[in-house]
């Protein structure tokens, strides 16, 4: 790649920029585009307002005063709210004015604290650009028909005049590699395959595989149909086809594990419990929870291989330096010294008491019991004697558990009180992950236990160091006047997994006071910057706003996949009901913001052979064999029986009513199931891709062959490609009948122009499809798209098609003649395209077509 070289050296530190305004839309009155360089919050004239209300096209335009790669971008702020404060706005850089790309899209809250963005200075392609222009845009104020005011902008990146040359020689090489790229598929789809390939020899460029390159000679230039099908086989071995069925829509297997340990028992019924996993040794723990009754302090390990569990401990408590009863606590894995951590609880004597019939407004913790919030907690006391309360001391333990080495088996009692030594306060309903290569541990929010239920404290971002034992606040509150970066909204009940490649956390959902959640965040690790992903991720196409879903991460496949939780929804009485759902979600961040899209079921799934809705529960995942492993959990007042049969009746989006049953209780769950994802396999895109190959096949059989000929070959071979339960695709079966009943289109010479009609019949125009018609069930579909129009604007461009190439005779290994015309040609190039879409980026020929650029660019043109 043509960043690799700059991308071997030490990236030098981000500074300060200086920068002039060059341009901008008309302002209002005094406040000119000059005064955001100045960062004055207490003097409401040191603004820029544009001169328009409401959302219209205003912008101002910043020049640096050096090429640089921009890195971040600040927006100061008035000292007080303000209605003219901007809202919603975009941000553009380019290295001139004429050609500016968009690099960030984000909302700014009405307050007074400054907020700090990172911005993408990578293009699509991995590769850094360099930025000499920055254009602000701003899309909304805060306040209906108020005019939009920026009141500072700040800037920092990186200006090291060495780097900054190489990243910039770079970009160029690779603009103009992009460029040829372009034109050779130009070239290509225009049958000029001398200029084609003398182009392709002097610039040294690869344009795609090799493969594609021998599957376009013999399926567009040779018709060499069985020659085209083998090269699809090979296809598959050398991985072409893997990054689009990794990003296909999974179907969930489910598979409940019945393993039990050797005098037959189990992990008993329990929900609010910590589970971790040895992803090398696979072997899953478990800990704690609450069973409805009581927290629980036994612990447990079951071994993947054995399918057989065993009791660790039957009470913690009675161990040296080990945790007592516990539940919402967390623990995570170090697969790099085999250890795990726990922190956090709620126990029986922390103030909870089991749900009871009250008026008094309450608050669901995720094991099922409730939190009051106006009335004092109860205790588990014995004593009859009235005495003087005497105050409870809550610290917030920390321990250790060894797995291997001499000290397996044996606790450590790390710290009495994680926050006399910078650490999080004692919390529950908290999220910690571990990054073992870094030796890092990081947690997330949590509900504070001070005693104090009337009002909910939550707890911020920290950062604990294995190698040092030394604890670090990484987000200050939301309150501090001094923090000026955007931070995450405090809560509890939340995901959160760390990207470890990147070093990014993902924050999202949980619950806030009364409000579920439906945000998302991204926490930068090495530059403690925090961006908002999603405001509602639910009106994206994601799950509803969830409290204690489990979430886990794969950064090889770059992919969230979400567990169901607690949902509130909405009726026609006053309050809402809470329920869970059977809902499990994938989300892909290998593109921004990301992409939702719900983990199908097992339609023909018997009831008992998946898991029922729950919540509490939770989930790990071996990332060597892409297995989920599901336990235990909160199943509300649901019969298992009625949960899975309405599984099967709405394809798993099933609600299950958390409040208590008729006898007051809810039931807790002791199953665990494995699930793995299921998606469509090579083979399914190798008989796609044969579909479209052998559909040409038989037109071309249609106009060459006799009629009782072709007809068995649509008996015969292309019927058995076709997916016969697919409704779309034996249509499409069909109408292919049509072709033995049309004219021969190619009955043309080379010298004979093509009618446009003609052509039309050759390669049908795209259209865009109405709502109605898409495949929005996120069924496999066996529906190939059709490919783009390849822009038929003259009978010039069309003869062009029609004169044979004097190369064609060389790659064809016969005499070029004219049964190739620039219809079956046209033809042929669109299966040829339309099959690449099952190729991975990297590895063929751009997507757009150089019309489309040359279109894009008018359209901006005019835009600008």
């Amino acid at each position: 790649m043509a960043d690799s070289s700059a991308k071997c050296h030490s990236t030098p530190p981000s500074v300060p920029l200086a920068y002039s305004i060059v341009s901008s839309t008309p302002h209002s009155g005094k406040y000119g585009p000059e005064n955001i360089i100045l960062d004055k919050p207490q003097d409401q004239g040191s603004r820029w307002s544009g001169a328009l209300q409401g959302n219209a096209n205003q912008w101002i335009k910043l020049r640096l005063e050096s090429l640089a790669v921009l890195t971040t971008i600040t927006f100061g702020k008035f000292s007080k709210a303000h209605p003219c404060n901007v809202k919603d706005l975009k941000v553009f850089v380019g290295i001139n004015e004429d050609h500016m790309t968009e690099v960030l899209h984000a909302g700014l809250k009405n307050d007074t604290i400054p907020e700090t963005f990172l911005l993408t200075h990578t293009n699509c392609s991995g590769v850094d650009f360099p930025t000499q222009y920055v254009k602000i845009v701003p899309i909304v104020a805060h306040g209906q028909n108020f005019h939009i005011s920026i009141w500072h902008v700040a800037m920092t990146g990186i200006v090291d005049p060495t780097y900054v040359e190489r990243i910039h020689r770079a970009y160029d090489e690779y603009r103009e590699t992009s460029v040829l790229r372009y034109v050779l598929k130009h070239l290509r789809q225009r049958r000029l395959l001398t200029p084609y390939q003398s182009i392709l020899s002097r610039a040294n460029i690869r344009l795609e595989h090799p493969l594609i390159t021998q599957f376009h000679e013999s399926l567009v230039l040779q018709g060499d149909w069985s020659k085209s099908e083998n090269i699809l086989k090979s296809m598959t071995s050398a991985g072409l086809f893997d990054a689009h069925l990794n990003s296909s829509q999974p179907r969930a297997i489910w598979t409940r594990l019945v393993g039990t340990d050797s005098d037959g028992d189990l992990p008993p019924a329990r929900g609010g419990h910590a589970m971790c996993m040895d992803p090398v040794n696979e072997m899953i723990y478990i800990f704690g929870g609450w069973n409805g009754e009581k927290s629980l302090d036994d612990f447990w390990v079951y071994s993947i291989k054995e399918d057989r569990w065993k009791v660790l401990s039957h009470s913690t408590t009675q161990e040296p330096n080990a945790p007592g009863a516990r539940s919402c606590h967390k623990m995570v894995f170090d697969t790099k010294n085999g250890t795990i951590y726990v922190l956090g609880r709620l126990n029986d004597e922390d103030g909870i008491r089991p749900a009871e019939p009250t008026a008094a407004r309450t608050q669901h913790g995720p094991s099922g019991y409730l939190v009051p919030t106006q009335q004092p907690p109860a205790t588990n006391s014995e004593s009859t004697t009235p005495t003087a309360p005497q105050p409870k001391i809550l610290t917030s333990e920390f321990y250790r558990y060894h797995t291997r080495g001499v000290l397996a088996g044996k606790w450590d009692f790390l710290s009495i009180d994680t926050a006399s030594s910078g650490g999080p306060p004692l919390i529950f309903d908290h999220q910690m992950v571990m990054d073992s290569e870094a030796q890092m541990l990081y947690v997330f929010g949590g509900r504070v236990v001070d005693g104090d239920w009337d009002v909910s404290r939550f707890s911020e971002l920290y950062s604990y160091n294995l190698t040092t034992s030394k604890w670090k606040l990484l987000q200050q509150p939301l309150t501090d006047p001094l923090h000026c970066y955007q931070a995450i909204p405090p809560r509890f009940g939340h995901s959160m997994v760390l990207d470890a490649p990147t070093k990014t956390l993902y924050i999202f959902a949980g619950q806030r006071d009364d409000k579920y959640l439906s945000d998302m965040y991204t926490y930068n690790l090495n530059t403690g910057i925090a961006t908002e992903i999603f405001s509602n991720f639910t009106a994206a196409g994601g799950p509803d706003a969830c409290f204690t879903q489990r979430a886990i991460i794969d950064p090889e496949l770059k992919e969230i996949y979400v567990f169901c939780g607690l949902t509130k929804n909405s009726n026609a009485s006053v309050q809402s009901t809470l329920g869970a759902y059977l809902s499990n979600w994938v989300f892909r961040y290998d593109t921004h913001p990301g992409k939702w899209m719900p983990i199908l079921g097992q339609p023909d799934k018997e009831a008992s052979g998946v898991p029922q809705a729950r919540f509490a529960h939770q989930v790990v995942y071996n990332p060597k064999t892409k297995t989920i492993f599901l336990h235990g959990g909160n199943a509300g007042g649901a019969p298992p029986l009625e949960a899975g049969r309405a599984a099967r009746e709405t394809d798993d989006a099933i609600i299950v009513d958390a409040s208590e049953d008729s006898a007051g209780t809810k039931e807790r769950l002791d199953d665990f199931w494995r699930m793995e994802l299921k998606r469509p396999g090579p083979q399914e895109i190798i008989r796609q891709a044969t579909f479209q190959i052998r559909r040409q096949q038989f037109r071309e059989m249609c106009e060459e062959e006799a009629p009782v000929k072709a007809l068995s070959f649509l008996q015969t071979q292309v019927s058995s490609v076709v997916d016969h339960a697919n409704a779309k695709e034996t249509e499409t079966f069909r109408s292919l009948l049509t072709h033995l009943l049309s004219p021969a289109v190619h009955s043309h010479t080379a010298s004979s122009p093509v009618k446009r009609d003609e052509m039309q019949e050759a390669s049908h125009r795209p259209r865009k499809r109405s709502r109605s018609e898409r495949d929005d069930t996120g069924e496999w579909t066996s529906e190939l798209p059709q490919g783009d129009s390849h822009g038929y604007a003259s009978d010039e461009t069309l003869r062009l098609r029609d004169v044979v190439d004097p190369l064609e005779s060389i790659i064809r290994g016969e005499e070029a003649d004219s049964t190739l015309t620039g219809a079956r040609y046209s033809q042929r190039t669109e299966v040829f395209e339309n099959i690449l879409k099952f190729i991975v980026d990297g590895e063929k020929q751009p997507t757009e077509s150089l019309l489309d650029l040359v279109e894009r660019d008018r359209c901006r043109v005019e835009v600008m």
